[in-house]
């Protein structure tokens, strides 16, 4: 039970819980005349995305919102009787989008069984409010508690969620305000590695996929205090429970400001010369911790590459089916591969942030230098050729990068590394750059096809083509002949 004071503290807890409502859910909202409903779900709707002020529809019956991210029909059932409920379409609604039930004992025996029931009573400016999860939402609503909890321990206790966001893995993030302040919670809960694919071991062991928040904090750090980018600071965290606090550095991330006419050019050259900073500032592979000791940066090693390589063999051909044999497909795809993975082991290697790419950078206009650039979504970093995140910013896998500002950018950065060392080997870098662009293009194929086959995340298939362009860049590079060979044979060609 939560004791509410006000009617801000009854939006903002109803904003909190918005993180866990899904496309198609239902939230019931019960009590007396004038207990707080339409209160509690203007706070909800706001966090969802509602931009308008949500009014009462106690007239209407049913309002109905559309957001970026779903469906949210909001309906007063007051004025109804029992079986009523057919005329407006309710059990249709319950089936396609998230819908808000005020005085659902109306329509109980229509109610889905998975749902959060709502309680609110109290007299004045004070409310109790009883939350009740049933069937997924008990599961919902015992993470919801903990995450209370752990914002009562930090001393966020009543604030509100301005708004979420997630990414392709299992983090969310909730912007959380109070008195002036915003802060981001990361949600990171923990969760099984999956089944395992190579010698009992998992997909995420195998490819050095960050389970905990230790790497975040200690390149996070290094970023900030040594390379003398904008990463946010973890201001409190809970690893076990996977709940941390982290600095906000705003929404004016790079994809966003390229859609809507923001020049890209620019803001990749800011980008080339920040992970130019990171190379010239020496990180080490065992990185240092705030609380003492060192985090060991994984090797992007030779099976982690292989795992990555396989994503197309299992992934990708189930989208774009290959005539050939499969086991002669999978015997010849690694032979292509192996005498180039085989040179690049030998080659320097540095920390890769391994998703340097548009979602994951930032302009912070308030900070000077090199300052002004922001840079999330580094957890999953690895020990690799420092051509590995260049790669991943000048052939973005969420946006068209031409080829002639990747040629100007690429050759900035090698300036650069030149002027700081007279042994730098060009020829050597671009063989690097070649072949870590054909191995994470051929990966993101196999990502992007899984993300819609498994996951349901079917926008992601219409970047296929432009990972198929970047694909054929690399493969034009003369050492790469054979291995040309192999995706002309088996994909067709550019």
């Amino acid at each position: 039970m939560w004791e509410i004071d006000s009617a801000e503290a009854l939006k903002a807890l109803a904003s909190r819980l918005s993180a866990f409502v899904s496309e198609r859910d239902i939230i019931t909202l019960s009590g007396d005349l004038g207990a707080g409903k339409t209160t509690f779900a203007q706070g909800l709707l706001a966090a969802l995305g509602v931009t308008d002020e949500a009014t009462s529809p106690t007239y209407q019956i049913v309002h109905a919102y559309e957001t970026p991210r779903r469906t949210v029909y909001h309906c007063d059932l007051y004025r109804l009787s029992p079986g009523d409920e057919e005329e407006i379409g309710f059990a249709e609604m319950c089936q396609t989008a998230a819908v808000l039930v005020e005085w659902p004992d109306i329509v109980a025996g229509a109610l889905p069984h998975d749902r959060l029931d709502v309680r609110i009573e109290g007299e004045g400016t004070t409310r109790r409010v009883t939350l009740t999860g049933l069937g997924a939402w008990e599961r919902k609503l015992a993470r919801f508690r903990q995450i209370e909890a752990f914002l009562a321990r930090c001393g966020w206790t009543g604030a509100r969620c301005l708004g979420l966001r997630g990414d392709a893995s299992a983090r969310q993030f909730l912007r959380l305000a109070r008195a002036g302040e915003t802060v981001m919670l990361m949600d990171w809960p923990p969760k099984s590695d999956g089944p395992p694919i190579r010698g009992g071991r998992p997909y995420c062991a195998i490819a050095h996929l960050a389970r905990e928040g230790t790497p975040f904090i200690a390149v996070s750090n290094w970023l900030r205090d040594r390379a003398g980018l904008s990463a946010p600071a973890v201001t409190a965290s809970d690893t076990d429970a996977g709940l941390y606090l982290i600095e906000d550095l705003g929404d004016a991330v790079f994809g966003d400001l390229i859609t809507e006419g923001e020049a890209l050019e620019p803001l990749y050259a800011l980008a080339a010369d920040g992970l130019w900073a990171i190379h010239a500032s020496g990180v080490p592979r065992s990185l240092p911790l705030p609380c003492g000791g060192v985090y060991e940066v994984p090797a992007f090693d030779r099976e982690a590459m292989d795992v990555e390589l396989d994503l197309l063999l299992q992934w990708y051909f189930r989208l774009e089916p290959t005539a050939a044999d499969p086991v002669e497909t999978a015997r010849s795809f690694v032979a292509a591969w192996a005498p180039h993975l085989d040179w690049l082991e030998n080659q320097p290697k540095t920390v890769a942030l391994r998703d340097y790419h548009s979602p994951n950078l930032l302009i912070c206009r308030e900070r000077d230098g090199l300052k002004r650039l922001g840079v999330i979504d580094f957890q999953d970093a690895v020990w690799a050729h420092p051509a590995y995140d260049l790669v991943s910013l000048l052939q973005d896998a969420r946006l068209d990068v031409p080829e002639a500002v990747e040629r100007t950018l690429y050759a900035r950065y090698c300036e650069s590394a030149s002027a700081a060392d007279p042994a730098f080997d060009a020829d050597a870098f671009a063989r690097a750059y070649a072949i870590l662009g054909a191995e994470r293009n051929t990966k993101i194929l196999g990502i992007f096809v899984r993300l819609s086959m498994r996951d349901g995340k079917h926008a992601y298939l219409r970047h296929l083509p432009r990972i198929r362009r970047y694909l054929w860049r690399n493969l034009a590079y003369p050492a790469l002949g054979d291995l040309k060979a192999w995706y002309e044979a088996h994909l067709g060609t550019a």
